[in-house]
């Protein structure tokens, strides 16, 4: 049988599993280690939610919680510095109060560390919102799809089936079987890199949009058929996701269902784990995805049969998540009681695209002053040329030609007579994407010196710090750039 279990051989309760898979009675409330209990289901009132988002800043807007416009989740950080991840619906998504406060209500009492949890919400006026744990290592899909320094091991994407099949189960045994548009972005990374579904999708479905996405070869027959969301639904939807985590991509199922009757399966495994699966264990999951997405809902498993056989096949049961991630923090990372803002949070990770994102949204604005002495001095042939080498720098930026961004910023470095801490950032990411972090560290050091209270010229030296194998130094310089965002906070709140 190749170490795999047969209908009658349980063996997911032998002794050499048990530390890794908790069962149901360990995993509510948080597992029996966890030091931070998690607090009962509260009420918030809109003015604490605004102030725990800075008033909803778009600095604030994160995508990991895998949420579309009209809606928006937020990071934010309770006067307990508890972060949290808040979700406000449109308007009009939930007309009914009482219906959005029983929905919620109900889903605020799970508890389970395999879910993201709803620890409250806020309903006032037309104002209807979600509180949330928050998850700062990004979503399944990023894990997958875009991955930036490794692709995800065969272990972990073994570790996700498990993890999402038990939150499954957990739910359905608290009366919650039903989840609206379960995919991908929907399984978010805690700080110790393990995988949580996000308690969104446990909320019924409202005005804010259909069950499931408008991408109709993903979407379950009878769900075409009725537009009803079934537990037989879910089932599917997570057999779309067992072939995402087997192929890295998003494969339609009807394709994959031909590669898999045409007895092509190794077509549907992800290249990059060519060499690290056994046969066997392959096959067992691809078996597992074509059970799932059958036609006939009545011919799907349950999620108890499903937690069963992928218990079975975990590999490397005792090597922490943050490890199989290749994440820098882990379980006794000091930098999780750090409130971090969304760019030190990547900083942190060292998720160079994350980075790249904000500091070209932000542009210049935290180059305080300098503009007046670009316009007073623009008359003159040679600024005239620094600043086009500004502006080709840019765009190459922008553009993500780091290599000319380099070239470009060197250039305005060297020959204007301007100082602008912003150039030294952007042209710092700019060396990290180059893989050149000594260089990178430099030119944040620089941003530092130019604007000594500037909080992203110490997360950027902790990325490069991180880069560079210096995590300890680097934790201590993401510890300065938190307490001055913190500084900095303080007095926008006062004024």
């Amino acid at each position: 049988m190749g170490g795999r279990c047969s209908k009658f051989a349980f063996c997911w309760w032998h002794s050499h599993l048990k530390s890794a898979v908790l069962e149901t009675s360990d995993i509510e409330n948080g597992g029996k280690n966890d030091s931070e209990y998690l607090p009962s289901f509260s009420e918030y009132s809109f003015e604490q939610l605004r102030a725990a988002t800075s008033g909803f800043s778009a600095d604030n807007i994160v995508s990991e919680h895998g949420e579309k416009a009209p809606n928006i989740v937020y990071r934010g950080t309770l006067e307990n510095n508890r972060l949290i991840a808040i979700k406000r619906f449109n308007r009009m998504a939930w007309p009914d109060s009482r219906q959005f406060m029983e929905e919620a209500r109900s889903v605020g009492q799970l508890r389970n560390e395999r879910l993201a949890n709803l620890i409250g919400c806020c309903c006032e006026g037309d104002e209807r919102l979600l509180v949330a744990e928050y998850m700062p290592n990004d979503t399944l899909a990023k894990h997958l799809f875009h991955w930036e320094v490794q692709p995800m091991k065969w272990a972990m994407r073994l570790r996700v089936s498990l993890h999402l099949a038990q939150a499954l189960e957990y739910c359905s045994s608290k009366g919650r079987a039903l989840y609206h548009d379960l995919n991908a972005y929907r399984i978010l990374f805690d700080q110790d890199g393990n995988p949580r579904l996000s308690c969104f999708g446990l909320m019924k479905n409202s005005r804010d949009g259909k069950s499931y996405s408008t991408n109709l070869a993903f979407t379950p027959p009878e769900y075409m058929r009725t537009g009803r969301v079934t537990a037989e639904s879910v089932i599917y939807s997570f057999g779309t996701l067992l072939l995402d985590i087997l192929s890295g991509k998003h494969i339609p199922p009807s394709h994959a269902l031909d590669l898999i009757r045409g007895r092509n399966f190794l077509m549907l495994m992800d290249s990059c784990l060519e060499g690290h699966f056994s046969n066997d264990d392959g096959t067992e999951l691809v078996r597992l995805a074509s059970r799932c997405l059958q036609h006939e809902a009545r011919e799907r498993p349950n999620v108890k049969s499903l937690v069963a056989s992928l218990a079975c096949l975990q590999k490397e049961t005792e090597v922490p998540s943050y490890v199989l991630m290749g994440l820098p923090n882990g379980v006794a990372s000091p930098l999780q009681a750090l409130s971090l803002s969304p760019l030190g949070e990547a900083c942190s990770r060292v998720d160079l695209t994350a980075i790249h994102e904000i500091l070209d949204k932000v542009g210049y604005k935290d180059d305080e002053g300098i503009a007046n002495e670009l316009s007073f001095q623009m008359w003159t042939n040679q600024m005239q040329e620094t600043l086009n080498s500004k502006k080709q720098g840019d765009a190459a930026f922008r553009s993500k030609e780091f290599g000319t961004a380099i070239d470009c910023y060197t250039q305005f470095i060297d020959v204007g007579t301007m100082v602008s801490p912003t150039i030294f950032a952007r042209r710092c990411l700019s060396y990290l994407m180059s893989d050149m972090p000594q260089e990178a560290l430099g030119d944040a050091m620089q941003a530092q010196v130019v604007s000594p209270e500037w909080p992203t010229a110490f997360y950027l030296q902790a990325a490069a710090l991180f880069s560079l194998g210096m995590d300890s130094d680097a934790q201590d310089t993401l510890k300065d750039g938190a307490a001055l965002e913190a500084k900095k906070n303080s007095r926008n709140t006062i004024v």
